[in-house]
């Protein structure tokens, strides 16, 4: 039978094991462990310091590339949009500061930004996505023969009312006072004269009329006279951090707006930061279905509001590409770059007689074509 002196004696030698090999443990390893850990710890720094220096070295670079992009801008832009008339829409947590800088380079790229429309955080809200279609059915004259959901029915509406109305009657106006025309009306001056139809949309709504509800219905706020005077528009990306609600349901609806105003209106860029390239950004989600529209992901300083700018310019001929740095891109900007616009081009987009690039043929020179 075992006793308490067996239990005794068992316990302490177990003790007393682990004392010895705790003892020789920490006395034959110390060293060495300690010499491993030592040389890893100064490797780690090592490393740590040469990219902090490589990143130091691209933030400088970027800022010269930046100033750079500032000093040879107005060379880059010069005439690229000339005479045209661009929407620029701020998606709901979209960056106010990069919409106001992309403004600026339309303008010193010789185009007019006509109007600001900024969806409110409320237009792609679930919860208000019934009440969105009601308001399209009761704007719409044509509300029987829509199609799409919600928001498609809302994306054409609000670009029927963007899309530029008028040219046509204008040129044939001023033939006439010139000598040039036959003396007789046209018969799209017979059908909107003395009756004001002139100023309705493509199905029968006055497109301030379609603004002005989805303003007065919180949904929509607009800066500027954009009604009938866009050629062309320039979405701006939800910021990946910038929304408020659900974000993926934001880029969903943003994603079908810009895919809709480039149907009703024409040349569309959708331009955001580096990070909105990425990942779960809407730019990067987007590319992945090919769209129909250019996409930039390097807006939100100098150089990369420059090459929107100038990817629009480029859409002006096609459906435009993806420029930037993401996934999927085809370059950092247009290659060979797009040319000015003559006057002839000035008002003529969207009816296929006169070319957005006067100088095709030496771009197709350049190109190798």
């Amino acid at each position: 039978m075992i006793d308490f002196r067996y239990h005794l004696v068992s316990i302490i030698a177990v003790f007393l094991a682990l004392t010895v090999g705790l003892a020789l443990g920490t006395t034959m390893l110390q060293d060495p462990l300690l010499s491993t850990l030592q040389s890893e710890t100064a490797d780690l720094r090592g490393q740590s310091e040469e990219l902090r220096l490589e990143r130091d070295a691209a933030e400088r670079v970027n800022d010269g590339a930046d100033e750079l992009s500032e000093a040879a801008a107005e060379d880059l832009l010069e005439d690229r949009l000339r005479g045209l008339g661009v929407a620029v829409v701020v998606a709901p947590g979209a960056d106010e500061d990069m919409a106001t800088a992309l403004s600026t380079r339309i303008e010193e790229a010789g185009g007019e930004v006509v109007g600001r429309l900024s969806f409110t955080e409320e237009f792609p809200d679930e919860a208000n996505a019934a009440f969105v279609d009601e308001l399209a059915v009761q704007v719409s004259a044509e509300a029987e023969e829509m199609s799409g959901g919600a928001y498609v029915r809302s994306a054409t509406l609000i670009g029927g009312a963007l899309a530029r109305t008028g040219d046509d009657e204008e040129s044939e106006d001023d033939e006439d006072e010139d000598g040039g025309g036959d003396g007789r009306e046209s018969a799209a001056d017979e059908e909107g004269s003395g009756d004001g139809e002139e100023s309705e949309g493509g199905d029968g709504v006055d497109p301030a009329a379609v603004l002005s509800a989805y303003t007065e219905a919180d949904l929509l706020a607009v800066d500027g006279d954009p009604a009938g005077a866009a050629d062309a528009v320039l979405v701006v990306a939800p910021a990946v951090d910038g929304v408020e609600g659900d974000p993926e349901r934001t880029n969903t609806v943003v994603a079908t707006v810009a895919a809709t105003l480039r149907e009703e209106v024409g040349p569309t860029v959708l331009a955001g930061d580096t990070r909105s390239g990425q990942g779960e950004g809407l730019i990067a989600q987007v590319r992945a279905h090919e769209p129909s529209y250019a996409t930039v992901d390097v807006a939100g300083r100098p150089m990369g509001d420059i090459v929107t700018v100038l990817a629009l310019a480029d859409s002006l001929e096609g459906d435009g590409a993806a420029y930037g740095v993401g996934e999927g891109v085809e370059g950092f900007l247009p290659s060979p770059l797009p040319g000015a616009r003559s006057e002839d081009s000035e008002g003529s987009d969207g009816d296929g007689e006169a070319s957005g690039r006067p100088d095709d043929e030496a771009r197709r020179a350049t190109g190798g074509e």
